[in-house]
């Protein structure tokens, strides 16, 4: 019981009501004189409430009176007496539930009845009344006032959602039933004595313990015990259950849909090799000379004569038909590129040594052809005043004469590529540097060079300029930008979704170029339908160094560190909705791998569907 209520406070007389129907007044009840019993005004707010149950030592015995709605702190008696009711405990301390029972009746019976009485007449005659009852009972169902109870309805509350779907649905339940996945039967590692073959060795256990979970073989270890009785209950059972439902539970079954496609039609139809011919497929000569790896290859426009340059310090010309070396010109440093100046007025070949560029007259074929090549080379007028250039043009000395080099452009870095524009005054060089200075343009008539770039974009891998337009291709590692030569600014910007660009070669009309990269990969750019590849063609194993097209035939090849060289039949079409055709035709190989490396250099006859290839093993290979 709650303590008594203070004097002021007269007992609430309001009675045994509800005391929520005060909640709206402000009195809670009415005292013996029937005056009103106001509340206790509380204008504690949440953040009150919340400060005083923290600062408060006595916050937790601490109830409302819901007569008065005063505060009423528990006395300890009080809190006791709570306690014990919560664990069930009797409210009087004093209280013993325990106490000895008293036995009440005897357990000695008597002989004689207490009472003697004889037994009642109704004790033994049916009664009347009750008779009465039960006919007035029998005649009610006979005439059907009173029904029988119904039986309970012992139907479960829920039911199956999908009883009255239509059966003939795809998404019928039936249909979509799969079986649960079975468990892996065990094997005679989990007999409790499995053959000692099953059992591990100490090493096998120690290996066992040191794997991850995922990785194991078995999940346990085989035990050998010597009857039934001996095994012990298995320690991971819960867990394999637990498992087990979840594998169950989490397991997402369903049917799925096929749609039956003939594996031939996802295939594109490409036409055979054999109706794409002509394309080189044998290996017809091969041109031996060099002592070491031959990095790059060029040929007359005619085709009659090709060069090569080699890491021996040598440059070598050869007839093409006969693979006679016609003439051999040791230049005193490892030969990066040679280039034949694409006019076939001019009898020109551009060698790159070290750090400069020697314009060699290699006096091969025609007598007039070259001496009018010497005679337009002689012809040049200095200009009046001297003006700033990057390189600096030399003539050749009376002996580098009389060996064919005709001028020397020095550069201040190595110069590792040499491209002539197909009118064959302009040729562009590239140097390995950092700066803006990586690419030089220079025009032979006039002695004159430039460098055509304000700012490095990367490190150039090779440059080129376009057969017809004013364009200039420019390779990074991983882009190849287009620049406009008459309007001097960035065409495009081509993504090649490769790692490392290493050459690159364009088509003769103009419109797609190749790039091959160190990743084995071979891009295809149509410049009119995306800056991004048209296709990536993954043939080769290992690095392509070289690509190349032929300037008639829809053919283009690349060499690879792999030792092959693959043609590929590429046609281009006129309609501009029509995609271009790639499909490789062959695989040409011959050179062999030295020093991890295959096939430097590949490129195609001007006229035949011929194709040269140049090695790390020295040779230079002709493939008809």
């Amino acid at each position: 019981p709650l303590p008594s209520a203070p004097l002021q406070d007269i007992r609430n007389t309001v009675g045994n009501i509800p005391m929520e129907w005060y909640q709206d007044f402000p009195h809670i009840g009415y005292n013996l004189e029937g005056k009103r019993i106001y509340k206790p005004i509380r204008n504690k707010d949440e953040l009150d409430m919340f400060l005083e149950k923290m600062e408060n030592p006595d916050y937790w015995r601490t109830v409302q009176d819901k007569m008065t709605g005063a505060d009423i702190k528990l006395t300890d008696e009080q809190v006791d007496l709570v306690h014990r009711l919560q664990k069930g405990q009797f409210g009087d301390v004093h209280f013993n539930p325990y106490e000895p029972a008293v036995d009440f009746f005897t357990h000695e019976v008597m002989i004689h009845p207490v009472t003697n009485r004889p037994a009642d007449k109704r004790s033994f005659i049916p009664s009347l009344i009750e008779k009465e009852k039960v006919s007035k009972l029998v005649h009610a169902i006979k005439m059907g006032w009173i029904k029988p109870r119904k039986p309970k309805d012992d139907t479960p509350t829920y039911y199956d959602l999908w009883a009255h779907e239509d059966p003939n649905s795809i998404l019928g339940r039936h249909k979509m039933h799969v079986p649960a996945p079975k468990m892996k039967l065990p094997g005679h590692e989990e007999s409790y004595n499995p053959p000692p073959e099953y059992l591990l060795s100490e090493e096998e256990k120690l290996a066992w313990e040191q794997q991850e979970p995922a990785e194991r073989k078995l999940n346990f270890v085989p035990q050998q015990y010597r009857c039934l009785r001996a095994v012990p209950a298995y320690s991971r059972f819960i867990h394999e259950r637990f498992e087990r439902c979840l594998d169950l539970y989490l397991c997402p079954r369903q049917r799925k849909m096929r749609v039956n496609v003939d594996p031939e039609d996802l295939i594109p139809k490409l036409p055979k090799p054999r109706d794409l011919q002509p394309f080189p497929t044998t290996q017809a000569l091969v041109y031996r000379g060099h002592t070491s790896l031959v990095r790059c290859l060029s040929i007359s426009p005619s085709g009659q004569w090709l060069v090569s340059g080699s890491d021996d310090c040598t440059v070598r010309f050869w007839e093409v038909c006969t693979a006679r070396c016609m003439k051999t010109l040791p230049v005193g440093g490892v030969v990066k590129s040679v280039a034949w100046n694409p006019n076939p007025t001019i009898c020109l070949v551009a060698i790159c040594v070290e750090q400069s560029v020697l314009l060699v007259n290699p006096c091969l074929g025609d007598k007039l052809l070259y001496g009018a090549t010497d005679q337009l080379l002689e012809s040049y007028v200095a200009p009046e005043e001297e003006r700033v250039q990057p390189v600096q043009w030399v003539m050749a000395t009376m002996e580098e004469h009389s060996k064919g080099v005709r001028l020397v452009i020095q550069h201040s870095k190595a110069v590792k590529q040499v491209t002539w524009h197909g009118k064959g005054d302009y040729f562009a060089s590239v140097v390995s540097d950092n700066s803006n200075m990586q690419v030089l343009i220079h025009q032979t008539s006039k002695r004159w060079s430039q460098n055509p770039f304000r700012k490095s974009k990367g490190l150039v891998q090779c440059v080129l300029f376009h057969p017809i337009r004013p364009y200039f291709f420019v390779a990074t590692q991983r882009y190849v930008r287009v620049y406009n030569l008459l309007k001097q600014e960035l065409t495009k910007k081509l993504m090649t979704n490769c790692k490392w660009v290493s050459s690159m070669a364009i088509h003769p009309g103009g419109d797609n170029i190749i790039c091959g990269s160190y990743d084995s990969k071979l891009a295809w750019f149509d410049l009119d339908l995306s800056t991004r590849p048209y296709q990536l063609l993954r043939h080769h194993k290992k690095a392509l160094r070289s690509v190349a097209f032929h300037k008639h035939y829809p053919l283009f090849a690349s060499g690879s560190d792999d030792g092959t060289v693959i043609v590929c039949h590429g046609m281009v079409y006129n309609d501009l909705l029509q995609n271009p055709l790639l499909v490789p035709v062959k695989v040409l190989k011959g050179h062999v791998l030295t020093l991890d490396l295959g096939v430097l250099d590949v490129l195609f006859h001007p006229t035949q569907p011929w194709v040269f290839s140049s090695g790390a093993d020295g040779t230079v290979r002709l493939y008809t």
